[in-house]
């Protein structure tokens, strides 16, 4: 359990069962699900970065939103989708019904204590049908409650631009966009002298580039085919400056989200 998590002010895991009650049972509140993998992000970056940072852009977005909305954050789903990291080593991975019955009994009984909405928020790429297929069937057993799901980084879309200095493909695992990221929140974790990483060389000319530049195309392929490291982009690009930036903008960004399931659960 994570430092932020033990104390944010928005966290399931710190309250009471009564408090929860009494959160979940204001009108249009909302639950937060963070959900991320532990799997190889190369040599730099330790193998917990997507729930480390889906957990901590949930509890910041949910922070900026908590003046306007009763909420609360889950502890993070650990364990995701990533068979394609496994040969690597390093990786927990879980099979793809699993993770989905996992995500919607999560859901079901945060949901017993009276919640109005609920929000998953993925940051593992490799999870992102999942997370649509478990707002369906939440959705479908709970019609009277707000289901939404989103994956955090494909929030920073809009701004981007202003920030990133790699060309395409140098933002996808591991790259400039999560290791800026990890040094602004997690600088222990990080080991800049080992960031060895490639830009991603993905033949179909319709597949996603990196993580904010999406593709029509989708196919699989065992890591080591795209990378020998492991990480995929331009880590030597990332700054801790660029990590708060992206940090800012994405708690922003998830908060407004939070807003408007909250207003759409009334």
């Amino acid at each position: 359990m994570t430092a932020a998590m033990r104390l944010s002010s928005v966290a399931w895991a710190a309250r009471t069962r009564r408090e929860i009650r009494e959160i979940g049972t204001a009108d249009g509140s909302v639950v937060v699900v963070p959900v991320g993998s532990v799997e190889q992000h190369g040599h730099h970056l330790p193998v917990a970065t997507d729930t480390l940072l889906a957990d901590a852009v949930s509890h910041s977005g949910a922070e900026r939103a908590a003046e306007d909305v009763s909420l609360l954050v889950t502890p993070p789903v650990w364990t995701g989708y990533s068979p394609h990291h496994l040969s690597l080593g390093g990786t927990l991975s879980l099979e793809l019904d699993d993770l989905l019955d996992l995500l919607a009994d999560v859901a079901d009984t945060a949901l017993e204590n009276g919640f109005d909405g609920v929000c998953f928020v993925n940051g593992h790429g490799g999870n992102a049908s999942v997370i649509d297929d478990a707002v369906s069937i939440v959705g479908r057993d709970h019609p009277a409650v707000e289901v939404v799901g989103l994956t955090y980084f494909e929030l920073a879309e809009p701004f981007i631009g202003e920030i990133r200095e790699s060309d395409p493909g140098g933002m996808a695992h591991g790259g400039e966009f999560e290791t800026s990221l990890m040094l602004h929140l997690y600088p222990e974790h990080v080991t800049m002298e080992a960031a060895d990483a490639e830009y991603l060389d993905e033949p179909y000319d319709r597949a996603a580039e990196d993580l904010l530049i999406g593709g029509s195309v989708s196919t699989y392929r065992p890591f080591e085919e795209y990378s020998s490291s492991g990480a995929i982009g331009d880590p030597s690009l990332a700054t801790t400056e660029k990590g708060a930036d992206l940090f800012d903008r994405l708690g922003n960004e998830l908060a407004d989200v939070l807003r408007t399931i909250s207003e759409q659960a009334h």
